[in-house]
C-alpha cells in the first residue's frame, strides 16, 4: 500500500493545484478585447492589410455575404479589396464588449460607418483567447441598420 501512496500523492497535488487556479480578472480581459478590437479596426484606417490578417484565427468565419467565408485565407482574400485605395471604405469601433467568466471567449459589437461618418451597419464579433493576452477573431457578422424613423406611417 505504501507504494501506491507514493504514486497517488503527485496526482493529488496536481489536482489540488488545478482546483486553485487564480480567478479571472474580467475587467482586465474586457480591456484587452476592447484594445484588440480597436487595433483591429485601426488596420483599416492605416490601410495595413498585413496587420489585419494577424487578428484572424485560422478557423475564422465571417458571415455577411451570400455564403460565409470560412478560414483565415478565405477571409483575407475577400477583404483584401477593402484595403485597396487611399481611403478606407468604412470604419468600425467597439461600443460593447463582454467576456465569458472563463476568460476564453468574448463578444464585441459596435457601429460601422461610411467614410462620411454615417452609421450604415453594426458588427458583432466573437474573439477567442488563443494564448495569454492574445485574442483572435473567430466569428464576425455585420448587419445593416434600419433607418426606421425614415419610414412613412401606414
Amino acid at each position: 500500500m505504501t507504494h501506491i501512496h507514493y504514486l497517488l500523492a503527485p496526482a493529488a497535488a496536481l489536482l489540488g493545484a488545478c482546483a486553485q487556479l487564480p480567478p479571472v480578472d474580467n475587467a482586465e480581459l474586457t480591456r484587452q478585447v476592447t484594445a484588440t478590437e480597436t487595433a483591429f479596426a485601426a488596420t483599416m484606417a492605416r490601410r495595413d492589410f498585413a496587420a489585419f490578417q494577424t487578428f484572424l484565427s485560422e478557423e475564422a468565419i465571417f458571415d455577411g455575404g451570400r455564403e460565409p467565408l470560412r478560414g483565415k485565407a478565405a477571409v483575407a482574400a475577400a477583404w483584401k479589396r477593402y484595403f485597396e485605395g487611399e481611403k478606407a471604405p468604412f470604419s468600425w469601433e467597439p461600443d460593447r464588449v463582454v467576456v465569458l467568466s472563463s476568460g476564453t471567449l468574448a463578444q464585441s459589437g459596435g457601429p460601422v460607418r461610411d467614410p462620411q461618418g454615417k452609421l450604415t451597419a453594426r458588427f458583432n464579433s466573437i474573439w477567442r483567447q488563443e494564448a495569454p493576452g492574445q485574442w483572435r477573431i473567430v466569428f464576425d457578422k455585420g448587419e445593416p441598420v434600419c433607418d426606421c424613423g425614415a419610414r412613412a406611417a401606414p
